[in-house]
Protein backbone atom coordinates (compact mmCIF):
# COMPACT_ATOMS: atom_id res chain seq x y z
CA UNK A 1 0.00 0.00 0.00
CA UNK A 2 1.27 3.23 -1.00
CA UNK A 3 1.37 6.56 0.82
CA UNK A 4 -1.93 8.63 -0.29
CA UNK A 5 -1.55 12.33 -0.76
CA UNK A 6 -4.12 14.70 -0.55
CA UNK A 7 -4.91 18.00 -2.03
CA UNK A 8 -4.25 21.53 0.25
CA UNK A 9 -8.28 21.99 -0.81
CA UNK A 10 -9.16 18.70 0.80
CA UNK A 11 -6.46 19.20 4.00
CA UNK A 12 -8.47 22.76 4.90
CA UNK A 13 -11.61 21.26 4.55
CA UNK A 14 -10.93 18.29 7.10
CA UNK A 15 -9.38 20.80 9.58
CA UNK A 16 -12.19 23.30 8.80
CA UNK A 17 -14.72 20.19 9.99
CA UNK A 18 -12.09 19.78 13.35
CA UNK A 19 -12.04 23.49 14.16
CA UNK A 20 -14.65 25.03 12.91
CA UNK A 21 -17.47 22.93 12.97
CA UNK A 22 -16.49 21.07 16.54
CA UNK A 23 -16.78 17.64 14.22
CA UNK A 24 -14.38 15.41 16.95
CA UNK A 25 -11.14 14.50 15.17
CA UNK A 26 -11.99 10.84 15.31
CA UNK A 27 -15.35 10.52 13.50
CA UNK A 28 -13.27 13.12 10.73
CA UNK A 29 -10.57 10.17 10.46
CA UNK A 30 -12.94 7.67 9.99
CA UNK A 31 -14.90 9.53 7.45
CA UNK A 32 -12.84 10.76 5.11
CA UNK A 33 -10.80 7.49 5.45
CA UNK A 34 -7.49 9.23 6.84
CA UNK A 35 -4.75 8.90 9.79
CA UNK A 36 -5.27 10.30 12.77
CA UNK A 37 -1.72 11.66 12.59
CA UNK A 38 -2.73 13.72 9.77
CA UNK A 39 -6.14 15.22 10.98
CA UNK A 40 -3.48 16.26 13.69
CA UNK A 41 -0.55 17.61 11.57
CA UNK A 42 -2.89 19.64 9.16
CA UNK A 43 -4.66 20.96 11.86
CA UNK A 44 -1.21 22.28 13.17
CA UNK A 45 -0.39 23.75 9.62
CA UNK A 46 -4.04 25.22 8.71
CA UNK A 47 -5.57 25.50 11.92
CA UNK A 48 -5.48 28.79 13.98
CA UNK A 49 -2.52 30.37 14.06
CA UNK A 50 -0.64 30.48 17.24
CA UNK A 51 -1.47 34.61 17.68
CA UNK A 52 -4.90 33.68 18.01
CA UNK A 53 -4.81 31.09 20.25
CA UNK A 54 -2.92 32.91 22.67
CA UNK A 55 -5.78 36.13 22.14
CA UNK A 56 -8.64 33.27 22.46
CA UNK A 57 -6.62 31.76 25.65
CA UNK A 58 -6.21 34.99 26.79
CA UNK A 59 -10.27 35.95 25.94
CA UNK A 60 -11.34 32.58 28.33
CA UNK A 61 -9.56 33.34 31.07
CA UNK A 62 -10.86 36.59 31.25
CA UNK A 63 -14.26 35.11 30.70
CA UNK A 64 -13.75 32.38 33.62
CA UNK A 65 -13.05 35.48 35.84
CA UNK A 66 -15.61 37.48 35.13
CA UNK A 67 -17.71 34.03 35.85
CA UNK A 68 -16.66 33.69 38.66
CA UNK A 69 -16.91 37.52 39.45
CA UNK A 70 -20.73 37.54 38.47
CA UNK A 71 -21.02 34.12 40.65
CA UNK A 72 -19.79 35.81 43.87
CA UNK A 73 -21.78 39.02 43.29
CA UNK A 74 -25.20 37.01 42.40
CA UNK A 75 -24.68 35.17 45.61
CA UNK A 76 -24.21 38.05 47.34
CA UNK A 77 -27.18 40.06 46.28
CA UNK A 78 -29.55 36.89 46.88
CA UNK A 79 -28.56 36.49 50.56
CA UNK A 80 -29.38 40.77 50.49
CA UNK A 81 -32.83 39.79 49.04
CA UNK A 82 -33.16 36.87 52.05
CA UNK A 83 -31.99 39.37 54.76
CA UNK A 84 -34.80 41.97 53.53
CA UNK A 85 -37.33 39.53 53.63
CA UNK A 86 -36.50 38.40 57.06
CA UNK A 87 -36.23 41.16 58.84
CA UNK A 88 -39.31 42.62 57.02
CA UNK A 89 -40.85 39.50 58.58
CA UNK A 90 -39.43 40.53 62.10
CA UNK A 91 -42.38 41.70 64.64
CA UNK A 92 -42.36 45.57 65.13
CA UNK A 93 -44.52 47.93 66.51
CA UNK A 94 -47.42 48.10 64.36
CA UNK A 95 -47.48 44.48 64.14
CA UNK A 96 -50.64 42.54 66.50
CA UNK A 97 -47.80 40.47 68.49
CA UNK A 98 -47.02 43.87 69.95
CA UNK A 99 -50.12 44.79 70.54
CA UNK A 100 -51.10 42.23 72.19
CA UNK A 101 -47.89 42.59 74.70
CA UNK A 102 -48.51 46.40 74.90
CA UNK A 103 -49.32 46.92 78.23
CA UNK A 104 -45.93 45.69 79.32
CA UNK A 105 -44.56 48.68 77.34
CA UNK A 106 -45.00 52.41 78.38
CA UNK A 107 -44.00 54.25 75.21
CA UNK A 108 -46.98 56.92 75.87
CA UNK A 109 -45.03 58.62 78.15
CA UNK A 110 -42.23 58.67 75.95
CA UNK A 111 -43.87 60.56 73.39
CA UNK A 112 -44.90 63.62 75.05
Amino acid sequence: MGVKHYTEEFNVAAVKQVVERWHPAAEVTERLDVSMHSIYAWTKQYGVPEVERKAQDGQSDEMRRLKAELTRVTEGRDILKKAAVYFAKTPGLGTPSFRKYRTNFRYGACAR
